[in-house]
């Protein structure tokens, strides 16, 4: 038995292991400092200035943009300024693997760091030179992520803070910057009045999210026959999250993309009419507003109008495409998006925000209460909005628990899957509050105009064929066979883009993947990163048409030497 002077004594012992959680206050600011050097160097590295507006400068020329210009030591200011539009990191990492091999090896530490800032600056070069870069300029592939300052900032205060967002009974100023965040995103995206939702980790759970509230909304949560359709440039991620639900295979339409890589209206008309006849029960299709592979946009107009004739639920998959309705020609691209009853968007694509920042919005966002809201526990009961006694049928449930976004805010665990949320609404609240949407409007603008430009490159170019038109800030296009050289076969091809992506990420020049366009490998450019320079942009399309000539005219590849 324990007696007082014992307690005492192992009270004594664990305040120093309490204490080891904290570091003196001047240690925290020096961290603070340090990380916020490290960012900074980061972001000038990247040959931009702290905001989102673009650098037009080549090499070490020097470019205007507009944007915050930010020193931890003076303080912060806003307005046009100039960036130098230098690359001094390399887009690739050809060292990476040598340091991930050392860090998945490393013993766990037992003791303290005798000098904690010597790990930060550990953590800045590792995190320099072990990964691609998807804010980098010259960072092409897949779906470029050029942040903000502001995100950076927002992230950073939200964890610092330890902000609650899913209830408002502890986050009632967080849940209301989020109502505000996603009110704001659905304007700026001319969806109607009364469209809500919430931010999630990305464009996954988001359709994730808006596929359980069509199934619970039409077919009901066993799914009996439940059938959906897309075409087969949709996202993996959407026969996934029907996987997830229980949606079998046999019940998943991929219908094949038509000539202009759109989902074919006329044959999805024919296989519902077909899954009908034979006793399934379609509910749900999923249109694209900007293929990852493309940019291309399903007619959305069209089927919305087929869904609504036919009971169906459209959602929209418009992560990285959505936001191109910034703009006048953006939303003539994307008309119908208003119609859908569900749309995707990724803030972390085309709006600059970090990594982890999507978003889902839904028509009637008391779907999301109907298919995500609880009966909170006991425990919990005592900040619910109007408390609710056990029992409760789950459809009452809904209608007390409003979907709606109304003047008392929203507890948004019961939107979605997620109680303990990060706080992502911040990032894009604090960069529209810091820039304003004309700011944003301005730098999805860029993207579509520098998509436009190199397209006229390439065209012109004696080396090079365009092979798809610019779409949402995306183009495609293919190497040439050199005179000398016969022309590829199809299986050549492919290797030819693949050594020739490989080779530019090797020179740390540049991150650009192939895609596969009518059976084919091809080169394929995201456009969507507002600092990109068209100077340098057309370098790269010249190192590409360079390497092309070189590996495809190599003599290994000539007539007769086997390949």
């Amino acid at each position: 038995m324990n007696t007082i002077g014992d307690l005492a004594e192992v009270e004594a012992e664990a305040e120093p292991a309490a204490a080891a959680l904290t570091l003196p206050s001047g240690t925290v600011a020096a961290l603070g400092r340090r990380v916020w050097e490290l960012v900074a160097g980061h972001l000038d590295a990247e040959g931009r200035d702290t905001g989102i507006g673009t650098d037009t400068g080549t090499g070490g020329g020097t470019g205007t943009g507009t944007g915050t210009g930010t020193d931890p030591g003076t303080g912060t200011g806003t307005g046009t300024g100039t960036g130098t539009g230098r690359r001094g990191l390399p887009v690739a990492a050809p060292g990476a693997a040598a340091l991930a091999g050392r860090l998945r090896a490393e013993s766990l530490p037992a003791a303290p760091a005798d000098d904690p800032l010597a790990v930060v600056d550990e953590v800045g070069r590792l995190l320099g030179e072990g990964n691609a870069h998807p804010d980098h300029p010259d960072f092409l592939a897949f779906v470029p992520a050029p942040g903000t300052v502001t995100g950076v900032l927002a992230a950073t205060l939200a964890t610092g803070f330890a902000v609650p967002t899913g209830w408002r009974f502890s986050g009632a100023v967080s849940s209301a910057i989020e109502s505000a965040a996603v009110r704001w995103l659905a304007e700026l995206l001319g969806l109607a009045p009364g469209a809500s939702g919430l931010f999630v980790s990305g464009g996954s759970t988001a359709n994730l999210t808006a596929l359980t509230a069509a199934r619970d909304a039409l077919v009901g949560t066993e799914a009996h026959g439940a059938t959906a359709y897309f075409s087969d440039q949709t996202h993996f991620s959407v026969p996934r999250a029907l996987h997830i639900l229980g949606i079998a295979e046999d019940r998943v339409r991929v219908l094949p993309a038509d000539a202009r890589r759109r989902l074919p209206l006329p044959e999805l008309a024919r296989r519902v009419a077909e899954d009908r006849r034979a006793g399934r029960r379609p509910f749900l299709v999923v249109a694209n507003a900007g293929t990852t592979a493309t940019g291309a946009v399903d007619p959305l107009l069209e089927l919305a109008a087929f869904c609504r004739a036919e009971g169906l639920w459209l959602h929209v998959d418009g992560a990285f495409g959505a936001p191109a309705a910034l703009t006048a020609r953006g939303r003539a691209l994307l008309a119908g998006l208003d119609a859908a009853d569900s749309v995707s968007v990724d803030p972390h694509k085309w709006l600059f925000q970090p990594a982890g920042t999507g978003c889902v919005l839904l028509r009637d966002p008391a779907h999301l209460t109907r298919a995500f809201g609880v009966a909170l526990p006991h425990y919990l009961e005592a900040g619910a909005a109007g408390a609710e006694e056990d029992g409760v049928d789950r459809a009452d449930r809904a209608d007390r628990m409003d979907g709606a976004d109304g003047a008392d805010g929203v507890d948004y665990l019961q939107w979605g899957i997620e109680q303990t949320r990060e706080f992502r609404a911040l990032r894009l609240w604090l960069s529209l509050k810091v820039f304003g949407a004309d700011a944003f409007r301005a730098a999805v603008e860029r993207g579509l105009d520098t998509a436009e430009a190199i397209a006229a490159y390439i065209r012109s170019h004696p080396g090079l064929a365009l092979v798809t038109e610019p779409s949402l800030g995306v183009v495609t296009f293919v190497g040439e066979p050199p005179a000398s050289a016969p022309p590829p076969r199809p299986e050549e091809t492919d290797r030819l883009v693949a050594e020739v992506c490989a080779a530019l990420r090797a020179e740390g020049r540049a991150m650009v993947v192939g895609v596969g366009v009518g059976g084919r490998r091809v080169f394929r450019l995201c456009l969507i990163n507002p600092r990109v320079e068209l100077d340098g942009l057309r370098a790269v399309v010249d190192r590409i048409a360079e390497l092309w000539t070189a590996l495809a005219d190599a003599p290994e590849r000539r007539p007769g030497a086997g390949l």
